[in-house]
């Protein structure tokens, strides 16, 4: 993942927006993803996150879901990609949502990109609470015997270097410590560059998600069962 103060600079800038249009406090809330075809016997992976994995913006066919499916079979890989993100979500309400998602499907799924923290960091919450509610995910997502990985959340520096040194290490931590995969920055590539974002300069566009997706394709394909 790219360091540098750049890439601060764009993360709390898409902070301060994701905190507009998010709904106000932390009550649970659920969204049941699309049905995937209980027929299809190929690889189903769900991505499980907030505003930048359910597409903010964009139509159904652009979100990042349709978008990593296509890069798996640009790969080779035919693999079903399930939409469960949810904008505004914090991580205790992605935790609250979590049965009601996976009872959603037909059948268990061979992968889950959970992609939460960013509405916790914005909001100033407790690192330590947003680690317990990833935490207590990975757990469930692991108790259900469904292989889970996640990408990765930086915090804004208004927050302070006291809050950063908190929040920061959270993903990799918890890769290390459960055996989920951790994947890079989601924005890394995307942001900070105006022909890939949407007009707010914040969430990609149609053409930042498709760039998105094919550069994390790789990781996924690599933690979905081979044929």
């Amino acid at each position: 993942m790219r360091s540098g103060l750049w890439l601060y600079v764009v993360v709390a800038g898409l902070c301060q927006f994701l905190l507009a249009c998010s709904p106000g406090g932390d009550a649970p809330r659920t969204q049941k993803p699309p049905a995937a075809e209980a027929a299809f016997e190929g690889p189903l992976v769900v991505a499980f996150g907030d505003s930048l994995f359910a597409g903010y913006g964009l139509e159904p066919s652009q979100g990042f879901a349709p978008a990593l499916e296509r890069a798996l079979a640009r790969q080779g890989v035919r693999a079903r990609v399930v939409n469960a993100g949810v904008s505004g979500d914090t991580t205790a309400a992605g935790l609250a949502r979590l049965g009601f998602t996976r009872d959603g499907l037909p059948r268990k799924p061979d992968l889950v990109i959970v992609g939460l923290g960013a509405n916790d960091m914005l909001r100033g919450l407790s690192p330590a609470q947003t680690r317990t509610n990833l935490e207590a995910i990975l757990a469930e997502l692991k108790r259900r015997g469904v292989p889970a990985a996640l990408t990765t959340m930086m915090a804004a520096p208004n927050l302070g270097e006291d809050y950063a040194r908190a929040f920061n290490p959270i993903y990799a931590d918890l890769a290390r410590s459960t055996g989920a995969g951790l994947y890079p920055f989601f924005l890394e590539g995307v942001a900070g560059q105006p022909e890939k974002l949407l007009p707010d300069g914040m969430h990609p566009n149609a053409r930042g998600i498709e760039e998105i997706a094919a550069r994390l394709a790789p990781a996924v394909a690599g933690d979905l069962p081979a044929d």
